[in-house]
């Protein structure tokens, strides 16, 4: 096999790399969208449920990517960043309400914000 200027062995010319199937790209999206369910349902921090539905949402994404990929179209693409716009948004909001209550409570827990119910 031919080497590189760094010593390692690269496959010859005409040998296409292993490239991972669409149903390995499922699998991590699964366990990513899984963790940040999780993480929603069970963690009580306003910031790490923002980040849990962060990793839902880039889950969506590597999905629609794998998809995209996949299917040769640029659809899921265009879906991926009208996700990835909503998303800045939605942390830009989010962030801004989570730093006024913390402002005026000094304390932040999900279960006793009853304040924002008008």
């Amino acid at each position: 096999m031919p080497q590189c200027l760094c010593g390692e062995e690269r496959p010859a010319y005409g040998v296409l790399p292993v490239t991972p199937d669409v149903s390995t790209y499922l699998v991590i999206s699964s366990i990513l969208f899984t963790l940040g369910t999780l993480g929603v349902l069970v963690r009580r921090d306003p910031l790490i449920i923002f980040m849990s539905i962060e990793l839902m949402l880039n889950s969506v994404n590597l999905t629609l990517v794998a998809f995209s990929h996949y299917l040769r179209s640029a659809d899921g693409l265009v879906f991926v960043f009208m996700i990835m716009t909503v998303a800045a948004a939605e942390v830009v909001v989010g962030l801004a309400l989570i730093v006024s209550i913390f402002r005026t409570r000094q304390d932040i827990d999900v279960d006793d914000l009853d304040a924002m119910h008008g």
